[in-house]
């Protein structure tokens, strides 16, 4: 069987992500933001970019190239369509992060946001590795409650096939996972959800 990401509709996605109950899309727009102003380059490379949430924070006056990278063709097309306006800076690249790294173009930053849940940390190290960034900044979510990992919702079932791909996170785990590949943690960031999870943002510099 493929890879699950490949069979959720966007729109349950979305719907999913944007509910009271979940407010995650929200939340990680707001963090995307933060990610696309805080640093001092420009070109970046978003890891999972799903429907393009929070590129509209790309500000064309310091971004030249900004990458896309997803596992779901249709998601890019909703993408691309979505954001015209950034038409010259936004590429949008259909790979396998766990199976092509090796086709990954090189970026100064990298935003891997919700991601590496869904690779684990060794693949999201060879992708670090190719895509040899100055700065590293990845939200992932934290479970207090480790069996119901996606919040309840009327989209639920939607993603009843991310338990083969899902893996748990831990930020002193991925913070020694970026150190064994030469990044020194910077800074972090949390966000409370409901239902018990939250959002955190993790900064890393190439050391």
């Amino acid at each position: 069987m493929g890879n699950p990401w490949k069979d959720i509709s966007l729109s349950d996605y979305e719907n999913h992500m944007c509910l009271d109950s979940v407010k995650q899309l929200q939340a990680l727009n707001e963090a995307m933001k933060e990610q696309f102003d805080m640093f001092p380059v420009d070109n970046a490379m978003v890891l999972g970019v799903a429907g393009g949430n929070g590129l509209e924070h790309i500000d064309p006056a310091k971004y030249v190239k900004v990458y896309g990278v997803d596992i779901n063709a249709g998601y890019l097309e909703e993408t691309k369509n979505r954001y015209k306006d950034l038409s010259g800076i936004l590429e949008c690249l259909c790979l396998d992060l766990i199976n092509e790294p090796e086709k990954l173009p090189n970026s100064d930053l990298l935003i891997a946001n919700l991601l590496i849940e869904y690779i684990g940390y060794e693949a999201f190290q060879k992708a670090v590795k190719k895509i040899d960034p100055k700065y590293v900044s990845a939200v992932i979510q934290i479970n207090t409650d480790t069996k119901n990992w996606v919040s309840d919702s009327p989209y639920l079932h939607a993603f009843d096939r991310l338990d083969e791909v899902h893996h748990q996170m831990e930020e002193n785990a991925l913070t020694d996972a970026m150190s064994t590949v030469g990044y020194s943690f910077i800074s972090k960031d949390a966000k409370e959800l409901p239902n018990g999870k939250a959002l955190v943002r993790l900064d890393y510099k190439k050391a």
